[in-house]
């Protein structure tokens, strides 16, 4: 048998991946977290699945259903919110699985910072303007940051920054952040990204704050910071310019 680590996407149920889906309806136990996971995925599941939320449990319990599964000869569906690569806590669950011998294979699937940007309708490595994008969160309530990884060191690169996990506590975002960005700088807050509830705010970081608040918003959420949010007057890129397009001399094409 094997666990299958499947990103089930942002929160749309129809962003989920063709393989992902496929894992999903071929696997006899499913284990998700229910307040991020879309109910309309487990729709996918064959009949007579069994079906385990994982909002309340903690990671010894967790891992116990996936190592039972694995000795009643069964396949796991594991779904995770967003991409596995990111944010997930898959890595503590695969080092468990590691040590007792369960196999594993992971499903990527469609991170939240990539739905908050179709939202936006905005490209976040734009040519001559931001080329860098950094995907961090903040400490407040969770696994201490690494040394060097705090905002203040991040934001000296000034470049495009996604936060998840910290609209919670937007106001020391905003504190933290206008000393090496400027009050002035665009920024976004997309909450809940490609579901039916999506909620879009945008302002500076010297007015964001005052829209969040107002809006209600406090989980959910990713945070982009940068100057790609509102840049129109750029180089175009190299990869469709005519010099790099142009038939090489004699050319059969």
């Amino acid at each position: 048998m094997t666990v299958y680590f499947i990103g089930a996407g942002p929160g749309a149920a129809d962003l989920i991946t063709l393989r992902g889906r496929d894992r999903l309806a071929a696997a006899p136990v499913c284990l998700y977290a229910g307040s991020l996971v879309p109910a309309e995925l487990l729709d996918h599941c064959p009949p007579g699945a069994r079906l385990v939320d994982t909002a309340r449990m903690n990671l010894d319990e967790i891992v116990s259903e996936l190592v039972g599964a694995h000795a009643r000869g069964q396949d796991v569906a594991r779904l995770h919110s967003g991409d596995p690569s990111v944010f997930s806590a898959v890595a503590e669950q695969m080092r468990r699985l590691d040590a007792v011998g369960v196999p594993y294979e992971v499903v990527p699937g469609v991170p939240a910072f990539a739905a908050a940007a179709a939202a936006l309708r905005r490209e976040l490595t734009v040519p001559g303007v931001g080329q860098t994008v950094i995907l961090t969160r903040t400490a407040a309530r969770a696994t201490p940051m690494p040394p060097g990884e705090e905002l203040a060191t991040l934001g000296r690169s000034r470049a495009t920054l996604v936060l998840h996990l910290a609209v919670q506590r937007i106001e020391q975002l905003v504190e933290e952040l206008v000393p090496n960005y400027g009050a002035d700088c665009p920024v976004a807050v997309v909450a809940r990204a490609s579901r039916d509830d999506e909620l879009v705010l945008r302002g500076t970081l010297g007015e964001i704050a005052e829209r969040v608040r107002s809006a209600g918003v406090v989980r959910t959420a990713v945070v982009v910071v940068g100057a790609v949010l509102t840049a129109e007057q750029f180089p175009d890129s190299h990869l469709y310019s005519p010099d790099r397009c142009r038939p090489a001399p004699n050319s059969s094409i």
